[in-house]
């Protein structure tokens, strides 16, 4: 009977033991409400540093992108000013008021401030290109020169060229010394007379065989400059040209010399392209006749002349 009562005994206490084990060993593998809202805790932290990460640099991307992109907007708008083209004008830049050094060294005259006007309205960017006159067809049929425009005469050349309009006129005449005995052209018989090499006068006095006949020798230069100092030291009697740029170099040159009261050919300046350049031609000859309804064309004419002596659009 004891040794029954001392098992029971011993049973119970083993018994109040593996439950003591097993609560302790569930207590160990589950989380507790406090543990489990400090596990939550963090993980809400973890994903709300992360979420502040991506939207960070999002941002930084969206700016980096919006940085990238002012560049290309910027030079998006300064195409709607200007194409960035340059409109190249061929010119003889011994040939005043036209085109020539002015001096300050740099180019100016007449024909080259028309000629930058009407960039600028064609919203391209000018270079004036100096070249030599009887090199002027290669220079346009290369490609080096857009155009010629330099008191450029129309007549007997209507076939070589696609034309502007004309926007002046202009006649042939010959220059002398003051005191000559030249008065009238009937008096350069038997005398020496110096033209451009492949300018107008020239054309014209291969055309008037009557007149360049009579004369003792005609001669030819490279530009003009050299043919009034020729005639200035009496090295030729007299020089077939241009009177605009005649007049021009007498009056400014304070040279001892006249033109003749005759002209031997009338004609008209234009602008000249290569043949087949119609969308060029087109766009100069837009913005001369707005220049010449607005008044510019008449305010530089007046600058260069004390007048305005252009044609287009009278």
């Amino acid at each position: 009977m004891k040794k029954r009562l001392l098992g029971l005994v011993l049973a119970g206490i083993l018994a109040a033991g593996l439950t003591a084990c097993g609560t302790a060993s569930q207590t160990g593998n589950k989380t507790t409400p406090a543990a489990a809202s400090s596990a939550a805790s963090k993980d809400s932290a973890t994903t709300a540093a992360a979420a502040a990460s991506t939207a960070a640099a999002s941002t930084a991307a969206a700016s980096a992108a919006a940085a990238s992109s002012a560049p290309a907007a910027a030079a998006a708008s300064a195409a709607t000013v200007s194409t960035g083209k340059t409109f190249t004008v061929g010119f003889d830049q011994d040939f005043p008021p036209m085109g020539f050094v002015g001096d300050d060294g740099q180019f100016t005259g007449f024909d080259l401030e028309l000629a930058a006007e009407a960039a600028k309205r064609m919203g391209m960017e000018i270079k004036y290109q100096p070249i030599s006159w009887d090199a002027k067809d290669a220079e346009l049929n290369a490609g080096t020169i857009d155009c010629i425009w330099n008191g450029f005469t129309m007549q007997g050349r209507e076939n070589d060229y696609l034309w502007s309009k004309p926007y002046m006129d202009n006649s042939q005449v010959f220059v002398v010394k003051n005191g000559s005995d030249i008065k009238t052209s009937s008096d350069l018989k038997g005398k020496t007379v110096e033209v451009q090499a492949d300018s107008s006068a020239e054309a014209a006095l291969k055309e008037k065989t009557d007149l360049s006949t009579t004369f003792g020798k005609m001669q030819t230069t490279a530009e003009y400059n050299t043919a009034l100092m020729d005639l200035d030291m009496g090295a030729v009697d007299a020089i077939a040209m241009d009177s605009t740029v005649a007049n021009y170099k007498i009056t400014t040159g304070k040279m001892d010399l006249k033109t003749l009261d005759e002209s031997f050919a009338s004609e008209q300046y234009g602008v000249g392209f290569k043949k087949g350049n119609t969308e060029l031609r087109d766009k100069v000859e837009k913005a001369l006749e707005d220049m010449a309804k607005d008044g510019t064309m008449g305010k530089i004419s007046t600058k260069w002349f004390g007048k305005d002596i252009t044609t287009l659009g009278k």
